[in-house]
């Protein structure tokens, strides 16, 4: 029985994972298809080719993209586009959901941008309990002049999902910076802490036992 529970387990271990990568590619691939339904009928890929070709969507969706950053990127696709947010700008639902929606883009995606840069520890949800954070900027000086507190903006991801989670406002003094990287913190969170950076652990556990280290 033992030998046969360890063949099953090796099994598990090639097949579980592989079946969820394509579980996952699957309804990715299915989501981005669904951008060909904005195409008429007649030049639908399906109604073309005579079958279904997986995964057009997905290029599509690229193509569009791409060809759209080229558009206006350029002076006129600039000018077109403060037109355009000008006219969003007038309705006051749309305005805000708009505004706010294009500067956590332009934030996250930005080069030089600070957010879901750096991995912080922190307590939470009480002293004692230690969790994994986002650092995602800094507040606003009413915040820090009426807490009395120097305090960083965070965001505490859930697991196995880390897109949803928290908003908290942490005194710096109160926040470990980690050396781990954002894509070792998702697979640690996605993972319910089961995927640990062993590499880091162990870099560190070196340094401190090196001689002359604290």
């Amino acid at each position: 029985m033992s030998t046969v529970r360890r063949y099953l387990i090796a099994g598990l271990l090639i097949w579980v994972p592989l079946g969820v990568t394509l579980f996952v590619i699957q309804l990715l691939v299915g989501f981005m298809d669904k951008v060909l339904l904005f195409l008429p009928d007649r030049y639908r890929p399906d109604a073309v080719l005579g079958f279904h070709v997986p995964g057009l969507g997905l290029v599509l969706t690229v193509v569009v993209v791409l060809f759209t950053g080229m558009f206006f990127a350029n002076f006129f696709g600039r000018r077109l586009l403060a037109l355009w947010e000008a006219l969003l700008a007038r309705i006051p639902l749309v305005r805000s959901i708009y505004t706010s929606v294009k500067q956590v883009t332009a934030t996250i995606f930005s080069t030089g941008g600070t957010s879901f840069r750096k991995v912080l520890l922190i307590q939470y949800p009480r002293v004692g309990l230690w969790t994994i954070a986002f650092h995602t900027g800094s507040v606003l000086d009413e915040v820090r002049i009426k807490t009395g507190h120097d305090v960083v903006n965070v965001f505490v991801p859930t697991t196995p999902n880390p897109t949803s989670g928290f908003f908290l406002i942490v005194p710096r003094s109160e926040v470990i910076e980690l050396e781990m990287s954002i894509e070792e913190a998702v697979r640690l969170i996605m993972s319910m802490g089961v995927i640990v950076p062993q590499a880091k652990a162990e870099e560190l556990a070196d340094k401190r036992a090196a001689p002359g280290s604290s």
